[in-house]
């Protein structure tokens, strides 16, 4: 366990290919259901007589999919024990009109042992069964009484479960293992068919009385002390790209009342909570629901307000079909602010920010920024507030700013849609950088320095190009570098492609694209993964050094 998280350590998620135990692979959330159902019909057709467990908490349950899954559930009915892990993290929006479940006491472990016990559910089958063959009239009525008992005996969310066609056994004492034990026994032993929920209520870090006293229960953690519980954060003379994004956004709307913040459950991950400590009515958590946060804020926008969707990178994926259908084609103005962008470090390949640029870049309708360090941030999140005729997005790493000048008050400088600059001037090979790589290619051209006159460039935009400045350094360079922290097909795609519709790879120019390879990345450090990757300033250069030529004595006087 202590190499968990680290390179070559063990991951932070379930993974099959490290564990049989890990029987599906996670890192988001909201699928336990789904994977065990199929799991669940899987044995049923291959004969198998396995019990199926799917664990979900709460939080997880406000996603569409956990509903998709139950509703599917109770309609092919096959045995599955689902386990609803209730920590009050995240309310369920299925509590009764009296709020979240009430705290387990003696009574409610009576009721529950007795929902669980063989024989209670064995007479209520059975009863179905007589109601059934007396008529309709006859079932409705004892149905009615059916689902009135049912809410006598727990004042829960049973009900909505019942009607998708699963069994609700709840609450219960999640820390009680004698309870779960017996209730455990009764439901793998009971030969009535079909899907079964039990309720649990547990506390979030509960035994580790670091936990139990920290605000957010130590969800998400840097490296700590087990004795104390006390982070060891690093120290740095700056904030993250995702401080810097907040600040920029309050600045934004403090001179602009129709600027709206939206997020999926990720107050502080996105650093929205400063936002909507600011502007409590004008910042919306709606839930682990990437699709709805997408609608919703094309919603928004038909009404004339300015919504910024922020979700990570990786996330986003979940409202893709949202972001096509609701929004692009639609041409309306929400503002995507895709954090975690890249390679994401510790949290590996569930949460790596890969794809975005090229999931976005190829809509017709959406404009594509990447800043180069926190200034530029700032810079596009003013530049997305003024765009009102289509959609946009804009990405960023996980990590913290390199430390520029930031512009005053936190408020950027609307940009020239569509325009790049260049950094440093050459003349023998271009480097052309779309984000925060930027700062390796600026890396790259001073180890080379002494040797190779090289230009740097600041894309800014993938979407729309800036054809000037890619045709300026295509003919004025004997080579031509691209480089990006994403996946294939991404920016050096629509570079490629430009660069062919001009005739401008028909010549002697050497133009070569250095992106993500086409594999995950494990988890690791982040440092360590762009090694992996061959985006470093040294694989950099050591690139430009083979366009031109150069033997490997050039690499060894430049100690790479």
């Amino acid at each position: 366990m202590h190499t968990i998280r680290q390179t070559s350590g063990l991951a932070g998620f379930p993974k099959r290919e490290e564990s049989v135990h890990d029987a599906f692979g996670v890192g988001h959330s909201s699928t336990s259901i789904s994977a065990g159902l199929g799991m669940a019909v899987a044995r049923d057709l291959l004969g198998k007589n396995n019990h199926v467990v799917s664990v979900i908490g709460d939080g997880a349950m406000t996603a569409g999919q956990a509903y998709e899954a139950m509703n599917n559930a109770g309609f092919l009915d096959s045995n599955l024990i689902i386990v609803l892990n209730d920590n009050k993290q995240v309310s369920l929006p299925t509590a009764t009109v009296d709020g979240p479940a009430p705290p387990v006491g003696a009574l409610s472990k009576t009721l529950t042992r007795l929902q669980a016990s063989r024989k209670f559910r064995q007479f209520r089958e059975a009863a179905k069964g007589i109601t059934k063959q007396m008529g309709n009239e006859a079932h409705e009525i004892a149905a009615k009484m059916d689902t009135y008992m049912k809410g006598m005996m727990a004042k829960s969310c049973a009900s909505l479960f019942e009607e998708l066609g699963i069994y609700y056994i709840g609450p219960v004492d999640g820390h009680s293992v004698e309870d779960l034990f017996h209730i455990f026994k009764n439901v793998k032993e009971a030969p009535v068919a079909g899907p079964v929920l039990i309720h649990t209520i547990t506390e979030k870090g509960k035994g580790y009385p670091p936990a139990e006293a920290a605000a957010d229960k130590m969800h998400g953690v840097v490296k700590f002390d087990p004795q104390t519980g006390k982070q060891i954060k690093s120290k740095t003379k700056t904030l993250s790209y995702t401080q810097y994004f907040a600040q920029s956004l309050i600045a934004e709307a403090e001179g602009d009342d129709k600027i709206i913040a939206i997020h999926a459950a990720m107050g502080g991950g996105t650093g929205l909570n400063a936002f909507q400590k600011r502007f409590p009515s004008r910042c919306f958590d709606v839930g682990i629901a990437e699709q709805h946060a997408v609608t919703f804020a094309a919603g928004l926008a038909t009404e004339g307000l300015k919504p910024f969707c922020s979700i990570y990178s990786s996330f986003l994926q979940r409202g893709y079909d949202q972001v096509v259908h609701d929004v692009d084609l639609q041409k309306l103005p929400v503002r995507f602010v895709m954090d975690r962008a890249g390679l994401v470090g510790a949290d590996g390949p569930t949460h790596c920010g890969a794809f975005d640029t090229t999931y976005m870049a190829c809509l017709p309708n959406m404009v594509v920024m990447a800043p180069s360090d926190e200034a530029e941030l700032m810079h596009m999140i003013a530049t997305a507030a003024t765009i009102d005729d289509r959609p946009s997005c804009l990405r960023y790493p996980r990590g913290n700013g390199v430390g520029v000048l930031l512009p005053p008050n936190n408020k950027g400088t609307p940009l020239e849609i569509g325009k790049g600059r260049i950094l440093k001037e050459g003349n023998r090979v271009a480097i052309l950088g779309f984000g925060t790589i930027v700062q390796n290619c600026l890396a790259a051209a001073k180890l080379l320095e002494d040797k190779i006159s090289v230009t740097v460039a600041d894309a800014r935009f993938c979407k729309p190009l800036d054809g000037d400045l890619i045709k300026q350094l295509a003919k004025e360079h004997e080579v031509l570098i691209t480089i990006e922290e994403g996946s294939i097909g991404g920016f050096s795609a629509h570079v490629s492609h430009f660069l062919g519709l001009n005739g401008l790879l028909e010549g002697n120019l050497k133009w070569r694209p250095m992106v993500l390879p086409d594999r995950y990345i494990d988890h690791g450090a982040q440092g360590d993964q762009i090694e992996e990757a061959g985006l470093s300033p040294k694989h950099i250069a050591r690139t430009v050094l083979s366009l031109i030529g150069e033997g490997k004595d050039s690499f060894q006087l430049l100690h790479l």
